[in-house]
């Protein structure tokens, strides 16, 4: 039987899918681009976004009509709330939470559904026995980069978010099976390696004296790219300003192979916000880990997520999350209009900044990031840096490529041979979001 599965949400998600493709092709099921040649179809769903619920509505409402006509078996799981999830079993011939991957050709072959589950006191469900999900061996998307889940879950409990709802609290894997999948990822010839994780800076603190800390798993990879002297870039999404200390920055800036690119969410700049939000930072904190990184790694570029929007935000209040973008020049931010999730502590509130506000201060933001952006780009314009070349780009002629600072790059080749290698690209010219650059050196054994 053929297989299709749509993910959708953040990187944790991807990387879940490609545990869900490893067993279903295991259990003997081959994959199709094409779902309606499937006899079996999944999705990964994502609650922290009202619109990824609305594309799930979408295409079971579809599916379901194609049972008229044909065979089919569909499945969900991913992160889901306890109220979606109800919703789902009536929906869908099989719900499951991740942690019960390994049992999913069981519940196909019994066409069985189960039993949704709810926190009790003393237990997680979202994470009872998840280590038999974390043992399951990924099917990777990708040649050249992977995901690997370090953590899951978050006990921060920011009141717009609903992941502690939908993953439980924090649970860590071990740090053997991490450190053993990143060297066979490695010694397989891959280029970039992402942990990943709903806080990963605080991994290990559920564990305390049974496991390291976020920057002992830091050196440890570092040691290990060392010891193994091939070229790759580790990179971590995403940390939490509460947890981060200069231990991790002095780490990554010890090691060749710790990416110089930090993903710190900000959220908003302004500290009566950060409290509303239950950020448990303020931005005095935040400012000093920004200050560390600059000292210790000043080629380090820096991300951030923003939420425009939220409840009670004044404009004094956008206005110093504006005069923080100024202040920090971030190279990218993810900036995002506020929408009340179910299942948050802010969905009890009134949602009371009109649309159109909320549209006019994401562009402004969106302005004030082009800035920077721009300014950061020119100044590499003659440079020559390293790039991992990710595939083909728009622009007819040209390869995309990312730097180890997650800046995109495109130079003229149409040698597709290169995808999934690094080269040396001079920057010529720059714009906003993106430069130009003419290849200057490759990898041994490739012709120029």
């Amino acid at each position: 039987m053929k297989y299709h599965v749509i993910t959708l949400g953040c990187q944790m998600n991807m990387s879940d899918s490609e545990r869900v493709s490893a067993v279903l092709e295991k259990a003997g099921y081959e994959w199709t681009d094409n779902e309606e040649e499937a006899g079996l179809i999944g999705i990964l769903a994502c609650s922290v976004r009202q619109k990824a619920i609305d594309k799930v509505y979408t295409r079971i409402h579809k599916w379901n009509q194609w049972k008229a006509r044909k065979n089919l078996i569909t499945f969900i799981s991913g992160c889901i709330l306890p109220n979606d999830h109800e919703r789902f079993l009536k929906l869908f011939d099989i719900t499951f939470q991740m942690k019960d991957l390994p049992k999913l050709p069981q519940m196909i072959s019994q066409y069985g559904i189960t039993t949704p589950t709810h926190l009790k006191s003393g237990i997680d469900p979202h994470n009872e026995n998840i280590e038999a999900f974390w043992s399951v061996k990924p099917s990777y998307k990708s040649e050249f980069e992977a995901f690997i889940p370090i953590q899951n879950g978050c006990d921060k409990f920011c009141t717009f978010c609903a992941v502690p709802y939908t993953r439980g609290r924090e649970v860590s894997r071990a740090s053997g099976d991490i450190l053993a999948e990143v060297e066979q990822l490695v010694m397989d010839g891959y280029k970039t390696i992402t942990l990943l994780g709903q806080n990963v800076n605080s991994y290990g603190l559920d564990k305390k004296g049974e496991e390291i800390s976020f920057a002992q798993l830091l050196k440890a990879i570092g040691e290990l790219g060392n010891r193994l002297d091939r070229e790759f870039w580790v990179y971590f999404t995403s940390p939490h300003p509460r947890d981060m200390s200069d231990d991790v920055i002095e780490t990554i800036a010890a090691y060749k192979v710790l990416g110089k690119q930090f993903h710190l969410p900000m959220q908003s700049g302004d500290d009566k916000v950060l409290m509303r939000m239950n950020r448990k930072h303020n931005m005095e904190k935040y400012r000093q880990i920004v200050h560390s990184i600059r000292r210790l790694i000043p080629e380090a570029t820096l991300f951030t997520d923003i939420i425009v929007g939220f409840t009670g935000e004044t404009e004094e209040e956008f206005e110093n999350t504006r005069l923080a973008m100024e202040e920090f020049r971030f190279n990218m931010s993810y900036t995002a209009i506020y929408s009340p999730r179910p299942g948050a502590v802010s969905h009890r509130w009134a949602d009371d900044i009109p649309l159109e506000e909320k549209k006019k201060r994401l562009h402004i933001l969106t302005d004030e990031l082009r800035k920077h952006n721009l300014a950061c780009n020119e100044s590499l314009v003659g440079k020559k840096m390293r790039v991992l070349v990710r595939g083909n780009d728009r622009k007819e002629g040209y390869l995309s490529a990312l730097t180890e600072g997650k800046l995109i790059v495109r130079f003229a080749s149409d040698d597709e041979s290169l995808i999934g290698q690094f080269v040396d690209v001079e920057v010529t010219s720059a714009t906003d979001f993106s430069m130009e650059g003419k290849m200057v050196g490759v990898p041994a054994g490739f012709a120029v």
